[in-house]
């Protein structure tokens, strides 16, 4: 049986058919051309009452539902950075921006619809348990990631303390599929670590400094501060800043960072976007510490990113640093987190970091000056090297011979810097 009907959208067929059970609907006539705005929502529309009016499940065809459905199948479509976050996600990112939540303490990203582990955050349970940055999560607790989008894989990892999850992690550099079971703990991240003057047996002569960054939270810049401020009275010659796993964090604390080894306002980096609001020039602050120019090497690897690939790129395109390991993650792009009326939120790529000679830092990322890399097994090393306090007794007997390639090319090149700089100042 066939019958047509006039709707607002012009003339439709519907076919129904009995022996199985089903309906067609098929738009027919002129078809516009252009980008029309109400042509679009006024189809939205339809699909939205047809599903409302005849999906078989009731219970999960609310306005609520399917409008949310629709806006973060909008969202994923963008970039892989751009979501819809349901009310109880933006109270998680919330949580997040203040360095304290609840969970296993690790960064995840989705790299071709795969769930990725981007880098676990020291001091958390999944640091502890060994997960690696590139573990593949392919279960939580049981549930299969495929199909998982970002934020509901972030909800399932978060808990209330206390409470066990347990992941399934594919290795990629060993193809081991593993469980790895954690507790939930409140998470609270201290972002500087390991400050020192570096043993002699690296340094040589010269007292060559180093600090860890972990991520940019508020406290970082000043945290920094303080500890430069300490190794400077241990006579500190030349610095070793790490940023290797540093996945980012808040943009005006990695300006910060920055500011500690530059003049006041220096442009660390821009942004641009499609509307005027979002070009933006991001400088070192009107008064900042003055400091010695002491010689400076930065560590990166594809696991800094954001904030890291902001400081790494100013300072190198700033002659102020050279930079030692591997090119970046190239995350450099702006989201805006926008609230919707019913606290849901969106964020919204916006814009694209450029660094102060205007190269793009997005899917490009930072380039080393002095390429260095880590074999899977020195990787794995030195993830072990950082949660020292929890090794076990062959753990230990494993990491004493431990050399990290990356570190030493940078002091070397400290060095060589500073034996070329004492030899023309004797000229």
């Amino acid at each position: 049986m066939k019958k047509r009907l006039l709707q607002s959208l012009g003339l439709v067929l519907v076919v129904f058919n009995v022996a199985v059970g089903f309906r067609v609907y098929q738009a027919t006539g002129a078809q516009e051309k252009e980008d029309s705005g109400y042509a679009s929502i006024a189809v939205f529309a339809r699909a939205l009452q047809l599903v409302r009016q005849d999906y078989v499940d009731e219970n999960k065809v609310s306005y609520e539902a399917l409008t949310h459905a629709a806006m973060r199948g909008m969202l994923s479509q963008l970039d892989p950075h751009s979501q819809f976050m349901e009310p109880r996600d933006f109270k998680g990112m919330q949580d997040d921006t203040n360095s304290r939540f609840g969970g296993l303490g690790v960064v995840v990203s989705q790299r071709e619809g795969n769930l990725i582990i981007v880098t676990p955050m020291e001091d958390t349970p999944g640091f502890r348990a060994g997960l690696l940055p590139n573990d593949q999560i392919i279960k939580i607790d049981g549930t299969a990631t495929e199909r998982m989008d970002l934020n509901e894989a972030i909800n399932l990892l978060r808990g209330e303390a206390g409470q066990k999850v347990t992941l399934t992690i594919l290795r990629p550099a060993t193809k081991e599929i593993k469980d790895f079971a954690m507790v939930r703990e409140n998470i609270k991240v201290a972002s500087v670590k390991d400050a020192k003057i570096l043993p002699a047996e690296l340094g040589g002569e010269f007292k060559v400094g180093y600090v860890r960054i972990t991520q940019f939270n508020v406290p970082t810049a000043d945290d920094l501060g303080k500890k430069l401020d300490e190794l400077e009275k241990k006579g500190m010659q030349a610095l070793v800043l790490d940023l290797r796993y540093n996945p980012g964090g808040l943009l005006n604390s990695a300006v910060d960072v920055a500011g500690q080894f530059l003049p006041p306002k220096t442009l660390v980096a821009s942004t641009e976007g499609r509307v005027a609001s979002q070009s933006r020039s991001y400088r070192t602050a009107d008064k900042v510490k003055p400091r010695p120019q002491f010689p400076l090497a930065i560590l990166t690897n594809t696991g800094s990113a954001s904030g890291s690939e902001i400081v790494a790129g100013a300072l190198k395109d700033l002659n102020r640093a050279i930079i030692v390991g591997e090119t970046t993650f190239g995350k450099g792009s702006v989201q805006s987190v926008i609230q919707l009326q019913d606290g849901s939120a969106m964020r919204l790529t916006t814009a694209k970091y450029y660094t102060p000679s205007k190269q793009v830092i997005h899917e490009h990322g930072v380039s080393p000056t002095i390429r260095a890399t880590l074999t899977p097994e020195q990787e794995r090393m030195l993830m072990l090297q950082r949660r020292e306090d929890s090794m076990s007794e062959s753990e230990r007997k494993d990491l004493a011979n431990f050399r990290d390639p990356q570190l030493e090319r940078a002091v070397d090149a400290l060095k060589g810097v500073m034996i070329y700089a004492d030899k023309a100042g004797k000229k």
